[in-house]
């Protein structure tokens, strides 16, 4: 078995031990003021993070790609105007696609 088979194993293992661990926490641990924020806040973190990494990379370097650049601000404009999430993504996807049609 190869070392890359190896780390999909472990992590795996991780994985189904993580789960395990915040299962079998006892009730009071996740009463915890600080444990409901903290868990409240992660999924916001992630999702940021995910964007970010998606409209700033290509490969393993950063690459400033306007076209999506505007295309993420518009979805920000959208999001501050409270369009619903289907509007947002819509808009997203027509600003990038029109600036690429646009510049290509």
């Amino acid at each position: 078995m190869s070392g890359v088979w190896w780390a999909v194993l472990a992590t795996c293992a991780g994985c189904y031990a993580l789960k395990l661990a915040g299962l079998s926490a006892p009730r009071r641990l996740l009463d915890h003021p600080g444990v409901q924020r903290f868990a409240a806040l992660v999924p916001v973190a992630l999702l940021a993070a995910l964007i970010a990494v998606q409209t700033f990379a290509h490969g393993q370097s950063l690459h400033l790609d306007w076209p999506r650049t505007a295309g993420l601000g518009a979805a920000v404009v959208a999001l501050l105007l409270r369009a619903p999430f289907l509007v947002v993504l819509a808009t997203a996807a027509v600003v990038t696609a029109v600036l690429r049609l646009l510049t290509a």
